[in-house]
Order: structure tokens, then sequence, then C-alpha cells
């Protein structure tokens, strides 16, 4: 229960939608399905709070049962008071909880431990106590200067003594509390070059580092990043410093009594030594930790936003397309696709360097695009891109029928076409012609060409290769599953690849389908689906609705009317003066208002809560609905420029296409991307990119400067 009052405080939601939420998740439904079919039962929660939420109950569920299994240890020792099983109750993170639980965590062996060995905690007690205030200190350690135990003089039994005191010290949940908050607050996280020599790039990378600091509280997290990264390879020294005195001063007041003991100094030197040696290391290397998980967790985010707008970019309908995979001595691969995507031709050309092929090049392409009507050319953006581009565009000049072209960002197409999967799709082609195919692909359906990818290697992220895998995996998965839901599957042509991402199917489920598919043919109804083995009535439930029939025996299938809600469409139909027929053929005018005049009561007369008739009313005026229709088309090209032809102060226009903390790269047509700084992405102060601008944006950019040499283009989306 307290769970939930939290979650329920957090998110700013009721407590009955947290309580319903939960049970649902509890219960194995999906987000998807509980954003979609679940409405009432959450308020109408979407599903991105969804997410946050079921990531958060995880999180904390996790600190109750961390706080239970350290209750037990420290039990299973005999210790555990009432004021310190309340101190574990009240802890809200895990650091609180790993604090108090360190003075009885199971220590190797340490100086203190050696000392108490040697017989000394009962010296390090008394002088911890500081209640003598006279005598001396000689007298104090003598009765503990013992040759058996290697303690000789009254230094080693002060030393012994001095280690215990600093480990009790370093183990005092408060002070490390504190000392943690300091540091953070006031500390600055600084680099050096480690002097190893380092290549062109990575000095590109890394030269504004050789010297370089910055408040720990205000890091940027792509530093943090890049820091990390440039320790790793050994080319900076990381570190965080803070002035000690606030610290020793801190430790000293809450340590050493108003009235000072002859063993004052000796728990203050003990003080010194138990945050120089003890703590300052350990608290650095926690919030180095931190930082970095926070700037992870960031770049994650950052990296799912990119994500979710590359997988949303609309697909481009009713073109052939001819994917070009652009290479120089092995040649360009070509591959045509109908306007499904299936493959009508496959061919080599060689019109870039050594073999320099142009015109014969021209003929073969000028032939498969009369043969099949070819109206768009996707070249992929890598190695000979340039040279490929400028053939293409001076290609579609000399013919006598208008076809586009659009660079294509091919990250992951090598990574798919020598996977298990390519292989499987396409088991008679080479690897770089399975490449032209997905090339192609990605313009007529990029969600359902880049599931078959796996999401970091797509390229729209920061340091992805330096993330918590686990957790990237997680968020990434979460992105591919929210968009493949949010614009269902057509249930007769989706690949498993797709279908595995609908909710409530799993890859053996996916894989089923397709066979169930390919022995009994077409889907004709969604109930066909408990026909396929392995998908029970709760995967049917969970997947259904995300799952489209075009040409089906009930129009209800083409949309994302649950079949559960299905008495609730006709009722609904039956009760404004409509039939299923008219929703077949989009005859449904006057409908819209019918069912907003009297919502409360058609949906008391339906069976069903105001939401879900809302989301009813919505599916049946508009059948097969992509929402990615909605979005700005990409932009496609006739000419093309260089790098060279750029000139400050030009206009141009361009697409977005990643956006990082610091700023947005913007391809505009010259095969380098230039990046708009985020102080050059409005008028107005910027928080974050993303608040201005998306992956795949079309935008206006002025060019501020070239760097040819560095091949690096300055722009900006103000001042114009």
């Amino acid at each position: 229960m307290q769970i939930l009052q939290k979650l329920s405080e957090e998110f700013n939601i009721k407590m009955w939608q947290v309580e319903n939420t939960v049970k649902l998740i509890d219960e194995g439904n999906t987000i998807p399905f509980i954003s979609r079919y679940r409405k009432e039962a959450t308020g109408e929660l979407d599903d991105q709070l969804l997410r946050k939420l079921h990531d958060r109950l995880s999180y904390l569920r996790s600190i109750e049962l961390r706080k239970q299994e350290v209750k037990r240890l420290i039990d299973e020792q005999g210790k555990l008071t009432d004021e310190l099983a309340a101190a574990i109750d009240k802890a809200e993170k895990l650091t609180e909880i790993e604090d108090i639980y360190r003075p009885y965590r199971p220590k190797r062996r340490t100086r203190a431990t050696i000392a108490k060995e040697k017989g000394l905690e009962p010296l390090a007690d008394l002088l911890f106590e500081q209640s003598l205030y006279e005598g001396n200190i000689d007298d104090i350690c003598k009765p503990y200067i013992n040759e058996e135990n290697n303690v000789l003089t009254t230094e080693d039994a002060l030393s012994g003594a001095m280690d215990i005191i600093a480990e009790i010290i370093s183990d005092n949940a408060d002070f490390r509390k504190f000392i943690r908050e300091y540091t953070y607050n006031n500390g600055m996280i600084s680099s050096r070059s480690t002097g190893q020599e380092e290549t062109e790039k990575k000095r590109d990378v890394y030269q504004m580092y050789h010297d370089f600091s910055e408040p720990v509280r205000k890091a940027a997290r792509h530093r943090i990043l890049a820091l990390n990264r440039g320790e790793k390879e050994g080319f900076l020294s990381v570190k965080i410093d803070v002035e000690p005195d606030g610290i020793t001063n801190y430790l000293f007041k809450k340590l050493i009594p108003q009235k000072r003991s002859i063993t004052s100094e000796y728990v203050e030197k003990a003080a010194v030594d138990a945050y120089t040696r003890l703590i300052a290391p350990s608290i650095e290397n926690e919030l180095r930790n931190l930082l970095t998980d926070d700037s992870q967790e960031g770049a994650i985010k950052l990296f799912a936003e990119n994500l979710k707008n590359l997988l949303m970019q609309p697909p481009i309908k009713g073109k052939v397309v001819l994917g070009l995979d652009p290479a120089y001595r092995t040649g360009c691969k070509i591959a045509v696709v109908d306007e499904t995507g299936r493959v009508l031709d496959t061919t080599v050309i060689f019109p870039t360097p050594p073999q320099n092929k142009v015109d014969e090049s021209k003929t073969v392409i000028k032939a498969l695009i009369i043969k099949h009507d070819v109206g768009l050319i996707a070249i992929g953006n890598g190695t000979a891109s340039r040279e490929s581009e400028m053939f293409i565009a001076e290609l579609i000049k000399e013919i006598d029928r208008k076809v586009f072209y659009l660079v294509v960002n091919e990250s992951g197409a090598s990574v798919y076409s020598a996977s298990e999967l390519g292989a499987e799709e396409f088991p008679d082609f080479d690897v770089s012609q399975r490449s032209a195919v997905s090339i192609a692909r990605r313009t007529l359906d990029p969600l359902a060409e880049f599931v078959k990818i796996d999401p970091k290697s797509i390229g729209v992220g920061q340091y992805q290769h330096d993330m918590n895998q686990k957790r990237l995996g997680q968020a990434l998965g979460a992105v591919v599953e929210d968009c493949v839901n949010n614009v269902g599957v057509d249930l007769n042509t989706a690949s498993a690849s797709l279908l595995s991402y609908i909710s409530g199917i799993n890859t053996a489920i996916a894989k089923n389908i397709t066979s169930f598919r390919e022995t009994e043919g077409k889907f004709k109804h969604r109930k066909q689906l408990l026909k396929v083995p392995k998908l029970g009535q709760k995967a049917f439930e969970q997947c259904a609705g995300f799952l489209r029939i075009t040409d089906g025996d009930n129009i209800l299938d083409n949309t994302s009317v649950h079949p559960e809600s299905y008495e609730a469409a006709k009722k609904l139909l039956e009760l404004t003066g409509y039939t299923l027929d008219d929703v077949k053929n989009k005859k449904l005018s006057g409908l819209y208002d019918k069912v907003m005049k009297n919502v409360d009561e058609l949906a008391k007369q339906c069976g069903v809560g105001v939401p879900t008739l809302k989301d009813i009313t919505e599916e049946l005026l508009k059948p097969g609905r992509d929402p990615r229709d909605e979005i700005k088309p990409v932009q496609l090209l006739e000419g093309v420029m260089n790098i060279e032809d750029l000139k400050p102060g030009m206009i141009l226009t361009g697409t977005v296409r990643n956006v990082m903390d610091f700023g947005a790269f913007v391809d505009i047509g010259v095969h380098q991307d230039g990046l708009v700084h985020i102080s050059r992405l409005s008028d107005k102060f910027v928080k974050h990119p993303t608040d201005i601008v998306s992956v795949g944006d079309i935008v206006q950019v002025k060019v501020l400067d070239i760097d040819i040499d560095r091949k690096r283009i300055s722009l900006s989306m103000r001042d114009f």
C-alpha cells in the first residue's frame, strides 16, 4: 500500500488509477493493451506514463525486497534494533539502505580488523569516548603494548586504535550522506590528458578534455559519457575534487565535544584519515557511477525518442522503389521492389571508381525504370554514396519521366544482411543484395523494415555501446513495441519479426502465425488466431486488436476495435442508424456528431465506457487508418549539391537525422550532415533539443560556417 501511495503522489494520479493499473500489470497484461483497451480502468493513462509507472513500480519493489533482505541479514547477527529497523523502513533510495547496512556487511580483512585482532578495540573505544581530561597518553596505551601482538610502542597502539575509529566514522550512514551531498554540490569533475598519443579522429573528440573541469552538479550528460569513454580508451585521466575543509570541519563538529579531551586530537586525526583514505575514494566512485547512470538514462531516453520518430516516419505509398547500395570496387548493388516490398529485380552496376562505367550503368538503370515503372530511387548513405547520388541526379535529368531520389540512412542494413533473418528471408541473395533490398524497403515502410534490426544498430543514439546494454535493450524494445502496436500490422503480410512485437505475441507464436498462414492460407477473421499453436485465450485477448485483416469477412477486423467490443460497435451503429456496410463503404457522415451529442447515454446502452465508445467511433470512421499518414512526409530530391557549393548565409531545407543533448544533425543534401547547436535552434531558451526538433523533421536552416577539410558544417535554425 505504501508503494501504491507513493506512485499516486509521484505521478499525480488518483489512488484508484494506480491500484487498477498495478493489478492489470500483475495479471500479465502488456502496456500497449492496457493503454489502448483498458482506458476506463486506468483513467485513460497513456502508454508513456504507463511505462514510467511500470519502471518505477519495479524499482520501488526492488527497494522493498532489499530492505527485507538487509533486516534479515542484520537480525541474523543479533544486532537488529527497533531504531535500526525503522531507519531501514524510512530509507527511500538503495544508497541509503546500503549506508545503513555498511557497518554490518561482512568485510574483507582491513587495517581496522587487523587492529582488532591485536586487541586494540578497547583502546579505540576509550579514545573515541573522549572522556579523559587528565593523564598521559603513554600510560593510557601501555596496557595494550604487547610484543606477541606486534604492538611494540605507543605509536603502534595509537595507529591501530585510530584505524578502528576511522572505520567506525567511515561506516556512519549520516556522515556518508552529508559528504556525498556536499561533494555533489561543491565538487568539480576534471580531466587531463594521459599523454597517450591519439589518432586524428580521437584528437578531435577529446581535445577539449585535455584540461577540463566543471561543477559536478552541472555536468552535462554527453560530456560525462565522453569523459568515461576517453578514460576507458586510456586517453584521459578523470577525477572528482572537492575542497576538504568543509567536510573535515563538519566531521570535527559532529565528533569532537565542546570540552576537548586529551584523546580528541587522535579522533581528529582518525576523522581526517577516514575521509581521505576511506570515504573520499568511495564517494568519488559512487558519484561517478551516479553521474554515469544518470547520463546513460538520459542518453537512453534520447535514443528512444529518436528511434520512435524514425520508426514512425510515414511510409511512401504507391511507388515502385529502386534501392541502391553504393560501393566502389565491388560495384553498386541494385534491388527493385514493388509497392508491397516484393523483390522484382536485382543487379550490379559499376558507375563509381575504379571502374567508372557510367554510361553502361545508366543504360541498366534506365531500363529498370522503364521495365518496372520505378518512381523512387533510394540511395544508401554509406561508402561511395556521394558519387552514387551525383550519378543518379545526372541520370534523372536525362529521362522523360518523373523520378525522385532519396538518400536513406543505411545504418544496420549490413547487420540485417548478414543476419540469420536476412538469410532466411532471401536465401539465394548475397549479403550486399539483401542490403539493397533493405534500403529500398525502408522507404515503403520504415517500421516494418527497421524491426528486423537490433535497435542499437540503427544509428540514432549517442554512445550506445557504452550503455548498460540490458537497460538499453529494454528501453528500445519498449519503443518498438509501442510503435508497432500503435500502427498495427497486417495479419496476412506481416513478417514474423514484425509480429513478434505485437502485444501478447512472442517469437515462437509469431513464427507459428506465419507457418499457419502458409499452410492454411490467408486469415479471413481474427478468431482464426485461436487455431494457431500456442496462441491461447490470454494471448488472443492481448494481440487481437492490433492485428488487421484488410480484406476479411468482417470490416471490424480492419480496425483497432477489439473483438470484445464488436457487439458494442454493432449496437452503436444500430442506435445511430448505420450498418457495417456503411463502415465498409465509408458512408458514415454525421456519425461523429450523433455520438458526441449523446455520448454518455450511448455508452451506457452499448455497455462500454465513454473512452472506449469514442475510440470505437474513430475507428469506424477510418477503417485501415495508419496514424503515420498524419505525419509530414519525407523530402524527396531531384538535384544534388556538394559541400564545396555551400556558402555562409545560404538558406536550405533539410531533414533532421539525429538529435543529441547538444544539438541536432541535419541532412541538407551534401552527404555530410550539418550541426545545429542547441544555442542555434531557436531565438528562445531551449532546455533540450527535443523540445524543438525530432528525427525526421523537415526544417529550414541557415549555413553559418563550412570546414571542408574536417567535413564540418555549422547551421542555424534562427537569425533568418
